[in-house]
């Protein structure tokens, strides 16, 4: 009988000297397992699946000015963005956030959510990465504790939980088994742990 591989699956959450957000997952996946996989794709399953994984309580819209998470059926897009722009240089799909109620309004044009796939040395990396992200919940440059608090066990757990869900998901569905998970501290940036 033999092993089954384990999923590594790295990860960093911080609020960086401006306390924006940067958070990163990412996992390794065989040549074999990603032949295929682009970031487009990465990011059309990514939305699939946020959809599914809230029983549709949060649904991604694509619109004429971009991509909306909207709350159930209503107009109520908790996170706002540009239409997917392509990075070739880096193999990543991007998303740039436009607004949205969990956004700090003064910040409403910064941050971005990055889908990559990338070829590395042990094989394919596929990471999803927010960055320069200003949540509503931190209230500004300067948040006291009670909000970093509110933001680490509200948005930062349930962003962190469902990455992590998905890249479980994707390798499942891309190797059709399921496999022991490892998470792994990574550091990309510096910052505050949240």
């Amino acid at each position: 009988m033999t092993t089954p591989h384990t999923q590594e699956i790295a990860c960093q959450q911080v609020l960086v000297e401006d306390s924006s957000v940067f958070s990163i997952q990412w996992s390794v996946f065989s040549h074999a397992t990603a032949a295929g996989l682009t970031p487009e794709i990465l990011l059309k399953r990514y939305l699939a699946y946020i959809r599914s994984s809230t029983v549709s309580v949060i649904r991604p819209t694509t619109t004429l000015n971009g991509v909306e998470l909207r709350l159930l059926s209503s107009g109520i897009s908790l996170i706002s963005f540009l239409p997917p722009v392509q990075d070739t240089v880096n193999n990543a799909s991007v998303l740039r956030i436009c607004g949205g109620l969990l956004v700090l309004s003064r910040q409403r044009n910064r941050g971005e959510l990055r889908f990559v796939v990338e070829d590395s040395t042990e094989g394919v990396k596929v990471s999803l990465q927010l960055s320069d992200f200003c949540p509503l919940i931190l209230g500004g440059q300067a948040p006291c504790f009670v909000r970093r608090w509110l933001y680490r066990f509200t948005q930062a757990f349930i962003h962190r939980l469902v990455t992590v869900r998905f890249l479980i998901l994707l390798y499942r569905d891309l190797t059709g088994a399921s496999s022991p998970v490892r998470m792994v501290n990574a550091r990309v940036r510096d910052g505050r742990p949240v």
